[in-house]
């Protein structure tokens, strides 16, 4: 479903360089939920751009079904980090939810089907006609992914989405990203800075090593399927993963002060 492939990006200003992705290469399964992990600065947003075809990379590929990205690709959504900025506060929920579906030429009666379906699936049955001022953080985030699954995405693109809400409207959001990978099929890329979050959420978590970034690891996580916040965090297997994520970005921050 996505390839990256010698990922490298140079950011130039004047006569001065700066290398945020050195060389990055990795793969996500059709279907598969990721985790994309990393000490703070390590340029996970910046991959996540070149990743959709909003930054060009200065040198490798990215490909998606086997097609190269050189734009934004079709059956492609994504899920920013500051949902307050990328919601329109004039708009209802309803026409925020439905705008991408409009430039996507979708029909009328269609567009209202996926508006309901998604923001039920997302538990904001009822607020279609509210704005998002009118909704807490963690509403507004659930907006905003209702907005991405309305989208009928093949690919769905996470960027750290839950840093700005607090810890128990966190941990209801994680279970609901997981609820809805299962119901929809769809492939997940998430971003997060969180390492609990990486392992409760991912099939796989990928880590990242500091500027100029690199794979520093891949990690399997293999605990079961279904998956809760009291008992997976409680599991012995569920500290042992967390604890090697740790270990692994702890390794890259002494690394890069070498």
């Amino acid at each position: 479903m996505l390839e990256v492939k010698g990922l490298r990006k140079v950011y130039r200003s004047g006569s001065r360089e700066v290398e945020a992705l050195r060389d990055l290469t990795f793969t996500v399964d059709n279907g598969e939920l990721v985790c994309l992990v990393g000490p703070s600065g390590c340029g996970k947003t910046t991959l996540l751009r070149c990743i959709s075809g909003l930054l060009d990379p200065t040198a490798g590929d990215v490909r998606v079904n086997g097609k190269p990205v050189d734009g934004p690709p079709p059956g492609m959504a994504v899920v920013f980090q500051e949902y307050g900025r990328s919601l329109f506060p004039w708009m209802s929920v309803r026409d925020n939810v439905e705008l991408p579906l409009k430039q996507k030429g979708v029909g009328r009666a269609r567009r209202k089907q996926l508006v309901e379906q998604s923001l039920e699936a997302v538990g904001l049955t009822g607020t279609a006609s509210a704005y998002p001022w009118q909704l807490s953080g963690g509403m507004q985030q659930r907006v905003a992914i209702a907005r991405a699954v309305a989208y009928e995405p093949q690919t769905l693109l996470m960027d750290e989405p839950f840093a700005a809400v607090d810890a128990q409207t966190r941990a209801d959001l994680e279970d609901l990203v997981r609820q809805l990978w299962k119901r929809l099929g769809v492939t997940i890329l998430f971003v997060t800075h969180d390492i609990d979050e990486s392992v409760y959420l991912g099939q796989r978590v990928v880590m990242l090593s500091t500027s100029p970034t690199v794979v520093q690891e891949e990690l399997a996580i293999d605990l079961p399927d279904q998956r809760d916040q009291l008992t997976t965090r409680a599991d012995p297997r569920f500290i042992q993963l967390r604890t090697r994520v740790y270990e692994q970005i702890q390794a890259a921050k002494r690394n890069a002060m070498r």
